[in-house]
């Protein structure tokens, strides 16, 4: 594993600065540089890693795949980024786990569109995608770099279950009983068309940009 050590230090960089900053240091830094001022240097020391991630990465061993990715596991996998798409895209309203002052009053709702299949439709959007891109390129990189990404989503949501039952208390506990935290493939049945057009869009848009890069055509695109 030699010559993945780059990527492994920039991994364990990038998931271990995301549970200390939102963790045993979110106080002390919100104290230090106000709620905005958290949110820019969070978001700077996190950009920072990611980079490093994505050089070492690049920098890793291209090692031959361990399992073949035939057009079938293609199909399924962006199917997966398509559910991934419409998770993340409805997430973005109406979502009481992002930081909200109107976050407890959320919680109270009925949980409704992508809330249906999963309390955490960001985080699951991460892990999907994540899934969908080590099913078609299965290399020691990939499952080092895009695993990373996925262990920080869902035990990530988990540790955030926790900080949003002390800061909310009743009305997270509430949110708990009325949502799951693993997806509902029923539930994908409830989501409101509008939010599947939206989603749709953002995976066309999305596997239409592979093509601008080194990488092998993704989505409709790659029988197009």
């Amino acid at each position: 594993m030699s010559g993945y050590f780059g990527l492994i230090i920039a991994s364990a960089a990038f998931v271990g600065s995301h549970f200390v900053m939102s963790h045993p240091l979110r106080k002390q830094m919100v104290r230090m540089f106000g709620k905005n001022g958290f949110m820019g240097v969070y978001s700077l020391i996190s950009c920072g890693f990611f980079a490093m991630m994505v050089v070492a990465f690049r920098s890793a061993p291209n090692a031959e795949a361990l399992w073949p990715s035939g057009d079938l596991l293609w199909a399924f996998s962006s199917f997966l980024t398509l559910m991934a798409a419409v998770l993340f895209t409805g997430s973005l309203i109406g979502n009481p786990s992002l930081p909200s002052p109107a976050a407890a009053d959320l919680a109270m709702r009925q949980p409704s569109g992508v809330f249906k299949v999963t309390r955490h439709p960001m985080m699951w959007s991460f892990a999907l995608w994540g899934a969908a891109h080590i099913l078609i390129a299965p290399r020691t990189a990939t499952l080092i770099f895009i695993g990373s990404i996925i262990f920080l989503a869902l035990v990530g949501a988990r540790a955030q279950e926790r900080k949003k039952s002390n800061i909310m208390g009743v009305e997270w506990e509430m949110w708990l009983r009325r949502t799951r935290f693993f997806p509902q493939l029923s539930g994908f049945f409830r989501v409101p068309i509008l939010n599947w057009i939206i989603g749709a869009s953002l995976w066309l848009v999305a596997t239409w940009v592979h093509g601008f890069f080194a990488v092998p055509a993704a989505g409709l695109f790659r029988w197009i």
